[in-house]
């Protein structure tokens, strides 16, 4: 016989909290993009990194992206996000932040432009 098991849903909590921070982006949407955050260091060239954690941008417009973090982010901070293919690796500046414990949710503008990064149909 099968065993029944509980599991807190993280990621719908996340997904509550980011789309909150959303609602001031209108041309949001939803995405879920797992990516690899490390936030660069002023002066170098973007290769060194405070930290780097796994998080997944959660909203998306053509210019910014949207995401809980564990690590305390702060306005225009620039941070990395890279796909575990490639396919996004772009640094973002911080734009907005809202603290929860444990969490801070963040939205990042692209420092330069990502072409065709979030499709719309």
């Amino acid at each position: 016989m099968g065993q029944t098991a509980a599991a807190t849903a993280r990621s719908a909590q996340n997904t509550s909290l980011v789309a909150g921070l959303a609602s001031f982006f209108p041309e949001a949407t939803p995405v879920r993009i797992p990516v690899q955050l490390a936030r660069t260091l002023e002066g170098d060239e973007g290769s060194a990194a405070r930290f780097s954690e796994s998080t997944v941008i959660e909203f998306g417009t053509p210019r910014e992206v949207l995401f809980a973090s564990s690590t305390p982010l702060e306005f225009a901070d620039v941070v990395r996000l890279r796909t575990a293919d490639g396919s996004l690796d772009a640094e973002a500046s911080v734009v907005a932040v809202q603290y929860h414990p444990g969490k801070t949710v963040v939205a990042a503008r692209f420092v330069k432009e990502v072409p065709n990064w979030i499709v719309k149909s």
